[in-house]
């Protein structure tokens, strides 16, 4: 299974938008129609496209629809405050699989922070039953100020230097992706959320601390140091 990157992008565009026809892949991508359906059939064939019925009629003859395959592959997800920590498996239609795992994890202060959430991800994972090979990977939503480029949190889970997204893809055997909780939850909000298609969104993330979280122009705005929004070191006891 080869990922070209326009099957890449299929399978991104369809993931956030359910379902899609050829000619509106076409539109969105800017891509021909030969290229999007030979690309298709190639992600059918992959397992990861499947035919999803047809669009209602406005006339003509009705469009197919595609959708990515649920059970193709798995995501695990991984929420972290100050205080705990929650871990989810989820199939490509988000959908939760099986039960999620909550536990206590102070992160200040806390030299054992990183191993002990190292050990949870992979009890969990083995727990699962899936095997490694069908996760598309695991994303963590922390607090702090991260780096998301080199997979550093500036502020928390700290190792000396080194990328922490690194560090825990070889630890799991799985790719791990962090962003800024704040950031994740606006994003959510564009994607799936009430925000859905807005290019510029405002999210305001109230718990422990006070994190904003920015889309602009359609993207994470991060600032120039990528730290824009990062209220959390002001305490909330509201």
């Amino acid at each position: 299974m080869k990922n070209t990157p326009l099957k890449s992008l299929i399978i991104k565009n369809l993931y956030f938008d359910k379902g899609l026809s050829c000619a509106e892949l076409s539109e969105i991508l800017d891509k021909s129609l030969p290229s999007i359906s030979k690309a298709i059939n190639e992600l059918i064939e992959d397992g990861l496209v499947i035919e999803d019925g047809y669009a209602r009629s406005s006339g003509g003859r009705r469009p197919l629809i595609y959708s990515i395959k649920a059970d193709a592959l798995y995501m695990l997800t991984v929420a972290m405050d100050q205080f705990s920590t929650r871990i989810q498996l989820i199939d490509l239609l988000n959908n939760p699989i099986g039960d999620m795992l909550i536990f206590e994890l102070p992160l200040w202060d806390n030299p054992g922070a990183l191993a002990e959430l190292i050990i949870q991800l992979n009890d969990y994972i083995d727990n699962t039953g899936v095997p490694r090979d069908r996760f598309a990977g695991i994303g963590i939503g922390m607090p702090g100020f991260i780096n998301v480029n080199e997979g550093i949190n500036y502020t928390h889970l700290t190792t000396d230097g080194q990328s922490l997204t690194q560090l825990l893809t070889t630890e799991t055997g799985i790719p791990t992706y962090i962003d800024n909780d704040s950031s994740l939850i606006a994003l959510a909000e564009q994607k799936f959320g009430i925000a859905k298609s807005r290019k510029d969104v405002m999210v305001i993330n109230l718990g422990w601390g006070i994190g904003l979280g920015m889309i602009i122009n359609d993207d994470i705005y991060r600032g120039h140091n990528g730290f824009a929004g990062e209220l959390s070191h002001i305490p909330y006891n509201g």
